[in-house]
């Protein structure tokens, strides 16, 4: 029964620290890269009718090639909205409306805005980290406590907690390699 608990511990925390991961990997999509992915409008909300909606739930957006997006609402009267919505979020290019449809030019990526957008990976990875070194935190105070309750013994708790650190490692391991990847895909011309 007591190694049911510890089990459940471990099960949860790796649940959490694998979503910590997956969050990282959900910020990294807001980066821009050397090629344009539709990925940089996902934290765009548009004010649709009195409510806040992503703006892919109002519009087609399309990546026409490398460097270019255009974004067709669904009715034109977003269209004001939509451009608006582009140029408060600052995501480095100014919306060009055409009547129909919004089109979004960038230029190709400097140096420094390369190293900018890595230093920005770099800080959402820190947070990743900390966010699974939480998740420690969090199982190693339920083994004490079930220690403490007498529910487990001294060498249960010992051994719970070093599998609570071995997946720590893991996980920070993962949120490094993903750091790295981004890097590369950054920092490629």
């Amino acid at each position: 029964m007591t190694n049911e608990k510890i089990d459940e511990i471990l099960e949860e925390i790796k649940l959490e620290m694998e979503e910590s991961i997956e969050s990282l990997k959900r910020n990294f999509k807001t980066l821009r890269t050397g090629k344009v992915g539709l990925s940089v409008l996902d934290n765009i909300f548009v004010n649709y009718y009195g409510s806040r909606t992503k703006l892919s739930q109002v519009a087609t957006v399309l990546s026409t090639d490398a460097s270019t997006i255009s974004i067709t609402p669904w009715e034109k009267n977003l269209l004001a909205e939509i451009e608006k919505s582009i140029q408060i979020a600052n995501i480095g290019v100014n919306p060009t409306n055409d009547g129909s449809q919004v089109k979004l030019f960038f230029p190709p990526m400097t140096t420094e805005q390369r190293k900018d957008n890595v230093k920005k990976a770099k800080t959402m990875t820190e947070n990743a980290k900390v966010s699974v070194r939480n998740h420690r935190q969090d199982a190693n105070t339920a083994i004490k406590k079930l220690e403490k309750d007498k529910l487990i013994t001294t060498d249960e708790s010992k051994l719970a907690q070093d599998s609570v650190q071995k997946l720590t490692d893991q996980y920070t391991l993962k949120a490094e390699e993903s750091f790295k990847s981004k890097e590369t895909e950054i920092m490629k011309v």
